[in-house]
């Protein structure tokens, strides 16, 4: 799924790099910072065509960002500006692409054109050189990873062969809050969703448990929190020095050390043994020893693809759960809706299973318009390989692109009640999300459309069904439903600001009889 993120601005950080800069901007005047600056100055009749919100020296729009998360900033400027606006920030300018009209056309006409992502300076030696599926360059190396991702690692049957392994996280998930329920004490929701996209992701990589696991998510977490965090040389290289200073990269060595020698000791532990069902590690290492490549895949590049699969698999899946709970809290005759669906489809049984979760169309659209709402990676970023035109404006080479998901799922011309939770307005609409429409792009569109959508929805529908089939809901301490805090918190994806707590309350025939299964002999890792 999409990770990188315009990133969050500090208004402290600003200052500072006010007050460093501010000596060589006589030195600097005149002179041109980015490609685009350079082709207006080439052909100045270009200047006037794209709408830009005003700037300052040295930070140029930044300004405009702070006080809130960029993309709710950036659709703000939008309404103003237009769907197609040229946005300074720091030294680098970025087009900013608000409306499905324009989207469609640098995702779809133009995809080939706007198949790279910009590179991020804190990604290069933690993605092995830029050689994973996320960041890799637009080329034959990338096409053929994506064809290993599309068809091998992450296609349908795969990821049903793994509906086992769902289904016994999942259940030690509800096992785990029945366990501690008792006495109506609220439980953290939010740490245990992350635990379970952390336990899905890791066995259908790696196959099992292994030793150092916890440690490898802690390690992770560090990463993920690091290259979302501002890297000031990305949109100050004359600053880069300052990248140093702050201790971010030495912190992102010690930690690539650490994932390096873990991933050294996975590859050897699978090389070692051939009597086990193939996981997504085996199908590596498997094409990494194929003549039939037409670029040869190198042991770094398993470990990057292997890191990747993490940084994208993890956050998404547990952010669409966190907010389709809070979604439903806050919507309670939604959460009665779906409840009785899920619990209607279990009838006498006492597990629910894949194969029923997948016949839930209700449930599945409160999912869809979760992703509408909360889209996990609300920006999209794109770098333009060969000068062309977006709706008439001439885009320079090396344009850095920023495709506002989160405002065209909210663009008021495609939506009615665009800010308001009502999953029965895809009923009649047959808008969906699998890069077609262009006002719905939770994951995406065209050449780098997100390639672990299947994988991440099945584990996403069979564990918000499980929730809702077994447990009644309340917020604590008496609170309102429209108390509840929605503040986003801008990272590698966007998230609650605040962790979820809710009071579970079993629906004591359904734990019950769940709860008294026997328990796998991994017994529970909530």
């Amino acid at each position: 799924m999409e990770l990188l993120q315009l990133l969050p601005l500090l208004s402290f950080l600003t200052v500072i790099i006010i007050l460093l800069a501010s000596c060589l901007v006589l030195k600097r005047k005149g002179r041109t910072s980015s490609s685009w600056s350079t082709s207006l100055l080439q052909n100045p009749s270009l200047e006037p065509q794209l709408p830009s919100p005003s700037r300052l020296p040295v930070i140029g729009s930044m300004h405009h960002l702070v006080g809130s998360v960029p993309h709710r900033r950036l659709c703000e400027l939008s309404r103003r500006h237009g769907p197609l606006m040229l946005v300074r920030l720091g030294q680098v300018d970025f087009l900013v692409v608000s409306s499905p009209e324009a989207a469609e056309e640098v995702l779809k006409i133009h995809g080939t054109n706007f198949a790279c992502r910009p590179k991020v300076g804190s990604m290069e030696f933690i993605s092995y050189g830029y050689s994973d599926p996320f960041f890799c360059p637009y080329g034959r190396y990338y096409v053929q990873l994506r064809k290993i991702c599309m068809l091998e690692l992450l296609n349908p049957t795969r990821v049903k062969s793994f509906s086992s392994l769902r289904e016994e996280e999942v259940h030690n998930l509800v096992k785990g809050i029945v366990t501690t329920s008792e006495g109506a004490v609220p439980i953290n929701l939010s740490r245990r969703l992350l635990s379970l996209s952390n336990n899905i992701v890791f066995r259908a990589v790696m196959g099992k448990k292994c030793r150092n696991q916890e440690r490898f998510f802690v390690a992770m977490r560090e990463v993920m929190n690091l290259v979302s965090g501002l890297v000031v040389g990305d949109l100050f290289p004359f600053l880069s020095f300052l990248d140093v200073v702050t201790g971010a990269k030495s912190k992102l060595k010690r930690l690539h050390e650490f994932l390096d020698r873990f991933f050294d000791e996975i590859l050897r532990e699978h090389e070692s043994e051939d009597d086990r069902e193939e996981d997504l590690v085996d199908v590596l290492l498997r094409h990494r020893e194929s003549c039939e490549l037409d670029v040869p895949l190198t042991t770094n590049n398993v470990k990057a693809v292997i890191l990747v699969m993490f940084m994208a698999g993890t956050d998404t899946s547990f952010t669409t759960l966190e907010w389709a709970m809070s979604e439903l809290m806050r919507n309670p005759e939604t959460m009665e809706k779906v409840q009785n669906e899920v619990r209607q489809s279990l009838g006498r049984r006492t597990k629910l299973e894949e194969s029923d979760v997948r016949e839930l169309k209700f449930l599945k659209l409160v999912i869809k318009e979760t992703l509408r709402l909360h889209p996990p990676a609300p920006l999209l970023p794109r770098e333009c390989r060969e000068a062309c035109r977006v709706q008439g404006y001439a885009i320079p080479t090396g344009t850095r692109v920023l495709v506002n998901a989160w405002a065209l799922a909210r663009d008021p011309r495609h939506w009615d009640d665009p800010d308001c939770f009502r999953p029965e307005r895809f009923d009649a609409n047959p808008v969906d999300f699998k890069g077609l429409d262009f006002n719905l792009l939770p994951f995406g569109a065209g050449r780098r459309m997100c390639s672990g959508m299947t994988f991440g929805l099945a584990s996403v529908d069979l564990a918000l069904a499980h929730l809702l089939c077994y447990f009644d809901w309340e917020l604590p301490n008496g609170m309102k439903a429209d108390e509840l805090d929605m503040t986003e918190l801008y990272a590698s994806t966007v998230s609650r600001k605040s962790e979820l707590y809710l009071v579970a309350r079993p629906c004591v025939p359904l734990s019950e009889k769940l709860f008294s299964m026997t328990d796998s002999p991994r017994g529970s890792d909530v």
